[in-house]
């Protein structure tokens, strides 16, 4: 009986440190994106990310790839394309299969956001202590170990 308090105990004190992290990490992400001054939305941001690191990929892909339906990729993508960010392509000898792919304004964008959303963490962090360091660095490895599970 008493391991079994224990292991609730152990239980209820995760959840609480994880509801901790989320609303921390859903915080700082918030102020990051606006920190970003990136003039399309997240759901577009990711997408523009994805192309970049993967390369040139099918709507129905980028659609996987960003966990959303296609028709809702099909929106993004079209913002996307408008503002200059991506542009369209023939997928192989298929001419009713198109690609998407980042374009050099994307990519400046992207660059440009990331830059001064490392700028305002890194000046804040610079406040910070050697150990209050450390214990970041180990976080972020921590929180990367995590994100890599989820993959």
């Amino acid at each position: 009986m008493v391991e079994k308090s224990v292991k609730d105990s152990e239980t209820d004190e995760i959840a609480r440190l994880a509801s901790r992290l989320r609303l921390a990490i859903g915080r700082l992400n918030r102020r990051l994106r606006q920190e970003g001054d990136a003039p399309i939305g997240a759901s577009s941001f990711s997408a523009l990310a994805t192309l970049e690191r993967l390369g040139p990929l099918k709507l129905g892909e980028l659609a996987v790839h960003e966990r959303v339906k296609p028709p809702t990729l099909t929106a993004i993508a079209a913002s996307l394309e408008a503002a200059g960010l991506i542009e369209r392509g023939p997928a192989g000898s298929d001419r009713r299969q198109v690609t998407v792919q980042i374009t050099p304004a994307g990519r400046l964008l992207l660059d440009e956001s990331r830059t001064r959303k490392t700028a305002f963490l890194a000046l804040h962090m610079e406040k910070m202590s050697r150990e209050g360091l450390a214990a970041v660095e180990k976080a972020a490895q921590l929180l990367e170990d995590i994100r890599e599970d989820l993959s």
